[in-house]
């Protein structure tokens, strides 16, 4: 069995899981996730823990059955916990704010970037050069947080754009001479 896959999840007090058939929904106290997972892999309720099971030992029947058992995973912690991408801005004159429902970033362009919230996100600016991405689909954050970070990838040389928090970039040197002028 896959190692990741025969770890049963446990359900925490306050969240409800229902199964229809292939369709999964948790609803926890931050809200309510629904996926539709594949038809091949079986899932249980037994004893307030969620058990994914798979009908054989074929190599995709292993891949699937990991990966189904993270994503339950991972919709039980986004209803209680939910999740957060930190990205900071670097570079002199790069900011970030917020006005309703719009993030604005002033990032070396001629015009300053909007980019609109999704529904399911929210989008938090503590200081012109952090920003916070907060939901409850762990997808939905990790994908609206790297559409950020696509509308100024940090530079090789100088380490300018937006990058993650916990993000280390490796600077690259820049031009090396022959040896100076003769």
């Amino acid at each position: 069995m896959s190692r990741i896959g025969k770890k049963p999840i446990d359900i925490p007090s306050g969240v409800e899981v229902k199964i229809d058939g292939n369709v999964i929904t948790v609803k926890g106290p931050k809200g309510s996730l629904t996926k539709e997972i594949h038809p091949e892999m079986i899932v249980k309720i037994e004893n307030n823990q969620i058990l994914v099971q798979r009908p054989s030992d074929e190599r995709h029947h292993k891949a699937l059955h990991g990966l189904t058992r993270t994503l339950i995973a991972n919709m039980v912690a986004g209803v209680t916990k939910g999740y957060e991408k930190v990205l900071e801005i670097v570079g002199i004159g790069y900011r970030a704010q917020k006005q309703g429902k719009k993030l604005i970033l002033n990032v070396g362009y001629s015009h300053p970037v909007e980019i609109e919230e999704p529904a399911g996100i929210t989008i938090e600016v503590p200081d012109q050069n952090r920003i916070v991405v907060k939901g409850i689909d762990k997808q939905q954050v990790g994908n609206f947080a790297a559409n950020i970070r696509k509308v100024r990838e940090p530079d090789p040389y100088l380490g300018k754009g937006i990058k993650y928090a916990d993000e280390v970039l490796r600077l690259k040197e820049g031009k090396a001479g022959k040896g100076g002028k003769k």
